[in-house]
């Protein structure tokens, strides 16, 4: 039973490192640039979230759409008004303006009173509550399973299986591949390359708002929560920078070895977890599990 549920937590905590790589991934095959702001987005999401609830008075489900619907609107106008300006110029540039937005993001949280400095909780309808399955009549040898782990696996899944039918069955999905595939002949197919753009962005934006207000109720919301992004990007990496399963099983991956490393290895080996594992790959797959391997004449 305890590996079973170590299992479930590492499913859970990976799930979440998924949902931001989703977001490394699809800005990375929209417009070949890495965005480093994908934890501050994570974060902001749940500080929406918990601002609707809160101070709105929303009920639970209209803050999340709210939430949601307000992140993929920032990465849209951040597209827009700050990245699509320095497109063209040297990839570094484009990497350090992402960390950039990550810190004024931050830094901008902390100033809002009564919220920025503060560790709060999101109140969900199925916080603390917890499932039970076998053990005897005192829960010896019982599996107790967190109701919030359970919502993370399922909203993943859900998510996926819509991203999935995104692109693989509609207009805007399958326009979305094409360009990832060659923006220049995509451009002269009459696809609208710099709209999809944007609208990767937006996208990329609203998985983190999903994964930030799914994570909130079990960390809490802080303005340092977006730091999990650092674990996020190797997961992107070990599924293969490409592919958008790959994020998904690289996050799992990640998490899952995160959780049996804390229980039984020694204290901090389950911090470094991560690196462990993406320096693995990077030894003997480097394109990742999932990644296609290029190569280039010159």
């Amino acid at each position: 039973m305890q590996v079973l549920q170590l299992l479930i937590s590492g499913v859970a905590q990976g799930c979440i490192y998924g949902l931001i790589a989703l977001g490394f991934v699809l800005i990375y095959k929209a417009t070949e640039t890495v965005s480093f702001g994908q934890g501050e987005l994570m974060m902001l999401g749940a500080f929406a979230g918990l601002v609707c609830m809160t101070m709105l008075g929303f009920p639970y489900w209209l803050a999340v759409i709210s939430a949601i619907v307000a992140l993929a609107a920032l990465g849209v106008l951040t597209e827009r008004i700050i990245i699509r300006p320095i497109l063209g110029q040297p990839a570094f540039s484009i990497v350090m303006l992402t960390i950039g937005i990550g810190y004024v993001a931050r830094g901008l949280i902390t100033m809002v009173p009564g919220i920025g400095t503060d560790t709060l909780a999101l109140p969900v309808p199925y916080k603390d509550e917890i499932l039970k399955f076998g053990g005897n009549e005192f829960g010896v040898g019982a599996l107790i399973i967190n109701v919030e782990q359970m919502v993370v696996i399922g909203a993943t899944a859900v998510l996926c299986a819509l991203l999935f039918v995104l692109f693989k069955y509609s207009k805007i999905g399958i326009a979305m591949q094409a360009a990832s595939q060659n923006q220049l002949a995509a451009y002269y197919m009459g696809i609208p390359v710099q709209r999809l753009n944007g609208l990767a962005w937006g996208l990329a934006a609203a998985v983190a708002a999903i994964a930030g207000l799914l994570l909130a109720p079990i960390t809490f919301v802080h303005a340092n929560m977006g730091f999990i992004g650092l674990k996020a990007f190797p997961a992107a990496v070990v599924g293969g920078f490409g592919s958008l399963p790959g994020a998904i099983v690289g996050g799992i991956l990640i998490g899952t070895v995160e959780s049996f490393s804390g229980f039984y290895l020694p204290d901090g080996f389950k911090d470094v977890a991560a690196y462990v594992v993406v320096l693995a790959m990077l030894m003997f797959k480097p394109n990742g599990l999932f990644g296609e391997t290029l190569r280039k004449k010159v």
